[in-house]
């Protein structure tokens, strides 16, 4: 009875080890680098190093870990491109005389940076261009003139 009674316990114990197993996360080798938050499907995994996030799950040959899928590039760009329209909506207003709302700058702090409007050249800044452009062309002409002048010399 006793032998039966041993029996029972130590397969209890055997799967309530096996089930605490289950619960336990993966060990951090790092010294601290990983810090592991409980989900449903495993454990969240942070990277404090890097920022990265994976999802640790429990496999047939024991733990793997996925990278998550990082959407702060696609929140970057779509607050560069709320950045853009609402400087472009506030221009919008001004130029029609119009005045901001109450609280609202006429421009967010560093939209210099930020800024991809293209910026033509002025009237004085095409001429010179042209200007430039022809005294090459012309300088151009004369090296060709003298080099056929030079060949024409020596035949």
């Amino acid at each position: 009875m006793i032998d039966r009674t041993l029996a029972i316990f130590v397969a209890g114990f055997c799967l309530a080890g096996s089930a605490l197993a289950d619960e336990a996360p993966p060990l951090d080798d790092a010294g601290g680098r990983y810090s592991f938050s409980k989900v449903a499907d495993g454990f969240l995994r942070l990277d404090t190093q890097t920022g990265d996030v994976s999802l640790c799950s429990q496999r047939t040959v024991g733990w793997a870990c996925q990278a998550a899928p990082d959407d702060r590039a696609v929140l970057e760009n779509e607050i560069t491109r709320l950045r853009a329209e609402n400087g472009a909506l506030k221009k919008e207003i001004l130029a029609h005389g119009l005045a901001l709302p109450s609280g609202a700058v006429p421009g967010p702090p560093g939209a210099r940076d930020n800024d991809t409007s293209l910026r033509l050249p002025s009237n004085a800044e095409v001429s010179r261009m042209v200007a430039f452009v022809n005294r090459v062309w012309h300088r151009l002409v004369e090296v060709i003139a003298r080099a056929q002048k030079q060949v024409l010399n020596k035949s």
